[in-house]
Order: structure tokens, then sequence, then C-alpha cells
């Protein structure tokens, strides 16, 4: 089973938070990326994994508490891989289908207020929280920029984000704060280009 759809991201989810709840454990996770834009139903895409970008306390959480983030442990804890490990084992999932790679962002610092609107679940013992669309956005062009230019796979998240020229500007500058260098800013511009071009065209199509 591959993690094609919000449905399969959420049985994923819901069969490790049913082993958390029988073993008397529980976590909060704060996600981001491909299975957070498939659980908002922005995409409707195969992603290989859940990235945990930070961790929360659950009991926060259940005294209805916004839920402090702080950085994924690495490696991430025991019992959370064992019960990972069983779950893809069980669906056919990827090993490392569950993983930390994201947090070293929360070294680097969020988008501005990130932390408040993440949108928690609870799948058993296990609570998830979504990243809302704005802070996505923000990320996903960060990641454009930085890994894979105007034509790869965070650049068309961005366009099915679909960002107004205001929340694009929002995002720019918050990830002109990751790199101050010329060739960064250079990459910043052109994706941020592409996207308002794209977006008119398709808003120009759609009149």
């Amino acid at each position: 089973m591959s993690l094609s759809s919000a449905s399969d991201i959420e049985q994923a989810l819901q069969r490790l938070g049913d082993l958390l709840q029988f073993r008397r454990q529980r976590f909060a996770i704060a996600i981001v990326g491909g299975a957070a834009l498939n659980l908002l139903h922005v995409v409707a895409r195969t992603t290989s994994d859940v990235d945990i970008l930070a961790f929360a306390d659950p009991a926060e959480l259940v005294q209805g508490g916004a839920g402090a983030l702080t950085e994924a442990p690495s490696p991430l804890p025991t019992e959370l891989m064992r019960a990972a490990t069983e779950v893809a084992r069980e669906l056919g999932l990827d090993p490392g289908w569950l993983n930390n790679g994201p947090t070293l962002q929360m070294r680097s610092g969020l988008p501005p207020g990130m932390a408040s609107r993440f949108a928690w679940r609870q799948f058993g013992s296990l609570w998830v929280g979504v990243a809302a669309r704005q802070d996505l956005i923000a990320l996903k062009l960060f990641a454009a920029v930085d890994r894979s230019g105007p034509q790869g796979v965070d650049t068309m998240d961005l366009l099915a984000l679909a960002p107004t020229p205001a929340e694009l500007a929002w995002a720019v500058a918050w990830v002109a704060t990751q790199d101050a260098s010329p060739a960064f800013a250079s990459t910043l511009e052109k994706v941020q280009q592409y996207v308002l071009h794209t977006l008119s065209l398709g808003a120009q199509d759609d009149a």
C-alpha cells in the first residue's frame, strides 16, 4: 500500500494511534509536507512518508492547550518507531514512512505564528497537528527555492496551494530570511515570478 490519498494517510495514522493506545503510550506530532497537503485536500498525490516537523505535549492538548512545539528527537522515540515499523509491515508501507526529516527547520525558525495555527486531530493516543495552508505556502516556497527550482514538485505543490499575491509576498518575506546569498535571492525571485505568472494564466483561462 502507498500513501496515495488522505484516506490512506488517515488509515496509517489511525493504526499507529491504536497500537500506541493499546500499549498505553501517547505522542503528539506536528506534520508538514505532502501528507499535510493530502490531509488538507490541497493535493491528492502519492507520498512516501509523513514528515514530522516537531513534537508537542499530549497532556497539554488533552487539556485544550495550543500545543507548544519542540524539536523532534533524533532518532525518534523507540516506542513510536516500533509501532510505526509494525504499521509499515502490516500495510506495506516504506519502512521510513514516519520520519523527522524537516525538524531542523525548528532551529532555523518557523514562519511567524506558525506554531499557533496547527489543526490538531486525534488518532487513538496519537495527536497529529496538520500545518495550516498559509504556512505550507511558505515552507513549499522555501523548498522550491532551496531544492528544486521553478519546475520541481515543490513548485507544483505551491501552485496547488494557489496563493494570492499577498500570501505569496508574505511567504517570500519569510523565505528571504533563511539564506542571505545572492544566488538564493535570485532563485527566490525566479520561483516567485513563475508562480505569479502561472497562476495568472490559470485565472485568465477560468475567466
